[in-house]
């Protein structure tokens, strides 16, 4: 559940992010500038003083996001917050489920910090599944 729980836990807040209005110079500079976009950055500062392999990796999963985020934006017949409120909500039943199932509670319960690490965590598995350092 968690393979695909936390990302779309991560997808659905930066799409929320991505929803609030920017101020109009920004939004006249690049569509890629946001709300989103600026937490995005803000995690990156956390991820980098964690590991600066794994800041590079979630830098990579968010411009897909980021891509899907605009794709969704652009073809759904909701408004893309109430896409990623539907996604939010489904995806976190899905983890209490997982949790209540494997038996063990969710880490971010102790430390809100587990709600950042929770992506950092499957991508750990990616770079050891890979060979690859962080």
């Amino acid at each position: 559940m968690h393979w695909v729980c936390v990302p779309l836990i991560m997808f659905s807040p930066l799409g929320l992010l991505w929803s609030i209005p920017a101020p109009v110079a920004i939004q006249n500079s690049s569509p890629w500038l946001n709300w989103g976009t600026l937490v995005m950055a803000l995690a990156l500062l956390y991820y980098v003083r964690l590991s600066g392999r794994l800041a590079l990796g979630m830098v990579l999963v968010w411009v897909a996001m980021a891509a899907m985020l605009r794709v969704v934006a652009g073809v759904a017949v909701l408004p893309l917050w109430g896409i990623c409120l539907i996604i939010f909500a489904l995806a976190w039943v899905g983890q209490f489920w997982g949790h209540k199932v494997g038996g063990q509670k969710p880490s971010f319960l102790k430390d809100l910090q587990f709600l950042l690490i929770g992506p950092l965590w499957l991508l750990h598995f990616v770079y050891r599944r890979l060979g690859w350092g962080y």
